[in-house]
């Protein structure tokens, strides 16, 4: 009991417990940053929006399943089991992927566009860091309180569809290859580190989240567009002749080079990682046929190459901005 007339020292001087290294600083940032995440509502209606081709896919297969066990004969059956031979089970994960961008990148503003920008604006760097907490602590605590719920954001749908799947349709070839959802796994992680990496690079620059957030937005709207661009030249590169579109490739002077621009965005570089670790150029949805040739795969290492280096120079940009004081010149 304090002396009548003496403030309590309340600090930590006088304590003479355990002490263990601080070697988990960064995961008590990054474990804050987690379950704000996870308390938000909108993340998990993004996060049920982003479902969307999957659950229509599991939609068209019970509706065919469903009209051949109620059509008499032996033809309805055999034609429920033409069409199951048509679908490319790892492409559909691929649509499913495709599909979802748009709400990869509001999970990814919605969960990093303020994550250093909030605390530059209320100068909170200035107490972090002044306690036992470096930027590397700081940066990394981030970088994985934004990777792990773009991580389970992404993986929750493909997993549902891949249960269903594996329970369902294991007889017609969706266990043919068990190794496609272990390399669909790596495209998740990949793409959530890419989204982390250069949402947080962006949130470094800024004072305020929103600000961050046009920014980033605006970078990937305007390298879609040009990924979008390439879409409609890729089509005229087919060629299209009497209603119906015919494979050119090789006669018209856009084939050499739409293949290779299609990826020169995040949206196209996050799908052609995609399509090069599966293994894939991809099909045509829902199993359907169709006269469109799709654009090829590009080649695995470069495409990987190009995710790490545009990840590690955000990352880096992040780490040269993060500092307790700013420095006025």
């Amino acid at each position: 009991m304090a002396e009548p007339g003496l403030i309590a020292d309340l600090s930590y001087r006088d304590y003479d417990g355990p002490l263990l290294p601080p070697t988990h600083r960064w995961w008590v940032i990054a474990r804050l940053g987690v379950r704000l995440a996870f308390r938000k509502r909108a993340y998990w209606v993004v996060t049920a929006l982003s479902s969307w081709y999957y659950l229509v896919m599991m939609a068209v297969l019970f509706f065919f399943e469903q009209a051949a066990q109620s059509a008499p004969g032996p033809r309805a059956e055999a034609g429920f089991e033409a069409f199951l031979q048509r679908i490319v089970w790892k492409d559909q994960f691929l649509h499913g992927f495709g599909f979802a961008q748009l709400l990869y990148l509001i999970a990814a503003l919605m969960l990093g566009a303020g994550a250093i920008a909030n605390d530059n604006r209320s100068k909170a760097l200035l107490v972090i860091l002044s306690k036992p907490c470096d930027k590397r602590d700081y940066l990394a605590g981030k970088w994985v309180g934004v990777f792990l719920p773009l991580f389970t954001m992404m993986l929750l749908p493909p997993l549902v569809f891949f249960l269903y799947g594996a329970f369902s349709y294991r007889g017609y070839g969706f266990l043919d290859n068990p190794w496609f959802f272990p390399k669909f796994l790596l495209v998740i992680a990949a793409a959530a580190a890419v989204h982390t990496s250069l949402v947080i690079g962006v949130s470094s620059l800024f004072d305020q989240g929103r600000l961050a957030g046009a920014t980033y937005a605006g970078v990937y709207f305007l390298s879609n567009f040009f990924t979008q661009l390439m879409v409609f030249a890729w089509l005229a590169s087919q060629g299209f002749r009497e209603g119906r579109f015919r494979a050119m490739r090789g006669e018209s002077p856009f084939s050499a080079y739409v293949d290779k621009l299609y990826y020169f965005s995040v949206d196209g570089l996050l799908i052609g990682l995609c399509k090069a670790i599966l293994g894939t150029d991809g099909s045509p949805q829902f199993g359907m046929p169709s006269p469109i040739q799709p654009v090829p795969a590009p080649p695995l290492l470069p495409t990987l190459a190009v995710a790490v280096a545009l990840s590690a120079a955000f990352v880096a940009l992040a780490w040269s901005r993060i500092r307790a004081v700013e420095v006025v010149r």
